[in-house]
C-alpha cells in the first residue's frame, strides 16, 4: 500500500513540475492525466486526494498568486499583459477571479502595493543613512559585490549561476511549527541519496528550494522542496522526484547565522537590499544552498534569489 501511494506522489509531483513550467497555457485534463500516466477519471481524484484541491482549482490558484506576486515585482506593468503572462485570456474573467480569491481587484490591489511599496522606501532612505550598503567592484571575480553592517552576512553579490539538478522531497504546505515532518522528510530525502551513494560525490549540497512568494499565496499552501544536487543522469523513485533549478541571474548572499537569524536576513534582502539597487525579483523559484554541514548552531548558507534589472 505504501509503494502504491508512493507511486502516487511521484505521479502528481511531475505533473506539478509540468503544470509550474507552462503556467501560461492552456491545459486539459486528457493531457495532465497523460503525464501522470493515469486514465481521467482515476487522475482527477488521485490528484485530488494527494493535493487537497482539484487540478483546475490548482492551476487557477497558481495563476492568480502570480499574477498577484507580478503585481508586487512589477508595478508598473499593464495588468492586461500580467493577466496573459499568468494564463488568462480575458482581463475580465482575471478581475473577477482576483477579486473572488483575494477579495480585492487587481487595480485596488496594485494601488495598496504602490503604497506600501512609497512607504517602504522612505522606511528605505532612513535606514540606507545609518545602515548604508556600497556597491563595489571586485577584480578577482568580475563582479559588484555589497557591503553590509550585518555581521553574519560575509559576501553579496550578482552572479550568474548555472542549472542544477536536484532530486527532491516536497511538502505542500509549510514546515513552519511542524519540524517533525521537516526531519521526515529530510530523513526520507537523505536515506534515498544515501543508498545511491551521492552523499560522498565532492560536489553534493542541500538546498530548501521555496515554490512560491509568501506575500501572495496562504500560508497553508505555500509549497517547498527539499533538495540534494544530483548529476543530470540520475534515476528518481517513489517519492523522490527530479528537476532543474533554472539557470540564470541571481543575487547570491552568503551567510554564516543561527536559526533565528534567517528570519532577519530575508527581511534585509527585500526590505534593504532590494529597494536600494536596480534589480527586481524575477518569477522563478528562489533557494537556500547549504555548501557544508552546519558546525553545531551555525550554518552556512547562500540565500539564491533570481533577479532581472529594472
Amino acid at each position: 500500500m505504501q509503494a502504491k501511494h508512493n507511486h502516487y506522489i511521484k505521479s502528481i509531483n511531475k505533473t506539478i513540475d509540468y503544470i509550474d513550467s507552462h503556467l501560461g497555457k492552456s491545459f486539459s485534463l486528457e493531457e495532465l492525466s497523460s503525464i501522470a500516466n493515469f486514465s481521467k477519471f482515476h487522475f482527477h481524484r488521485i490528484f485530488q486526494s494527494v493535493v487537497g484541491e482539484s487540478v483546475f482549482e490548482y492551476i487557477l490558484r497558481l495563476r492568480l498568486e502570480k499574477s498577484a506576486s507580478l503585481i508586487i515585482f512589477q508595478p508598473t506593468e499593464n495588468l492586461s499583459d500580467i493577466a496573459f503572462q499568468c494564463g488568462f485570456s480575458d482581463l475580465s474573467i482575471f478581475s473577477r477571479n482576483f477579486k473572488k480569491h483575494f477579495k480585492i481587484t487587481p487595480s485596488s490591489y496594485r494601488n495598496h502595493v504602490l503604497l506600501k511599496s512609497n512607504q517602504s522606501q522612505i522606511n528605505s532612505n532612513i535606514r540606507h543613512i545609518e545602515n548604508k550598503t556600497p556597491p563595489y567592484f571586485c577584480p578577482e571575480s568580475k563582479t559588484t559585490k555589497w557591503t553590509s553592517t550585518m555581521n553574519v552576512i560575509k559576501n553579496i553579490e550578482v552572479k550568474n549561476l548555472d542549472k542544477i539538478t536536484v532530486a527532491y522531497n516536497r511538502s505542500l504546505g509549510p514546515y513552519k511549527g511542524n519540524n517533525v515532518l521537516y526531519q521526515k522528510h529530510r530523513a526520507e530525502l537523505f536515506a534515498w541519496a544515501g543508498s545511491k551513494e551521492l552523499m560522498s560525490d565532492v560536489n553534493f549540497k542541500y538546498i530548501i528550494l521555496y515554490h512560491d512568494n509568501p506575500n501572495a499565496t496562504l500560508n497553508d499552501n505555500q509549497r517547498m522542496s527539499l533538495c540534494v544536487t544530483v548529476p543530470s543522469e540520475t534515476e528518481t523513485d517513489g517519492i523522490i522526484g527530479k528537476m532543474n533549478i533554472k539557470e540564470g541571474k541571481y543575487l547570491v548572499c552568503q551567510c554564516e547565522l543561527s536559526a533565528q537569524d534567517f528570519s532577519k536576513v530575508w527581511d534585509w534582502i527585500y526590505g534593504q537590499w532590494f529597494p536600494e539597487n536596480h534589480y527586481i525579483p524575477d518569477d522563478k523559484p528562489y533557494f537556500e544552498l547549504y555548501p557544508e554541514q552546519p558546525k553545531g548552531e551555525i550554518f552556512k548558507v547562500d540565500f539564491c534569489i533570481p533577479v532581472k534589472v529594472v
